[in-house]
């Protein structure tokens, strides 16, 4: 079995994310953003597209746990500092916003560990694994995508555009005084 050209670039995209969380302490959060902005679309596009071989019936995908979470904790944390009071944002596709009177606040930093633990998880499984094991690790990524961290991506781009373009805005009124 081969992996197809998609499901490599899945990998390759999920470790460019991982990477760019990982250093986000060195990086200006504008450009921490902006690659944000970059990366998270690319990802949501080629796990929509992703078709790993069929597995054998006796077969239950699942993705092993190696993120600590103190790690999680500690990137998180390095992620919110970075963003200052634009981590918080509201959210209105929110399971509890249905029964709820009062806006619900998310943080992007939560959402973007969220989605780095996924994707290391899901990295430090396949990384030197062979064919089989890797495909297993598809399926139970695109499980997780579905049903889970794709609407928490999409959520992210909201507020992470926000951002972007309302700091642009106010660099042009710094470059205009």
């Amino acid at each position: 079995m081969e992996l197809a050209p998609n499901s490599l670039a899945f990998i390759a995209l999920c470790n460019e994310y991982c990477c760019a969380v990982e250093n986000c302490r060195e990086s200006d959060p504008s450009d921490f953003v902006s690659s944000m902005l970059r990366l998270l679309p690319r990802i949501y596009i080629v796990a929509s597209d992703l078709r790993p071989a069929p597995l054998m019936e006796d077969v239950d995908p699942y993705i092993e746990s190696y993120l600590e979470e103190d790690y999680y904790e500690s990137l998180r944390r390095e992620m919110e500092n970075m963003l200052g009071p634009d981590d918080v944002y509201l959210e209105v596709f929110e399971e509890d916003m249905k029964y709820s009177d009062t806006p619900i606040g998310m943080s992007v930093a939560e959402g973007l560990s969220d989605i780095f633990q996924v994707l290391y998880n899901f990295i430090a499984m396949v990384k030197d694994a062979p064919e089989e094991v890797v495909n297993v690790a598809l399926h139970a990524v695109k499980t997780d995508f579905q049903a889970y961290w794709s609407q928490r991506l999409c959520n992210l781009l909201r507020p992470l555009n926000h951002i972007h373009y309302s700091s642009d805005a106010e660099d042009d009124d710094e470059t205009d005084d």
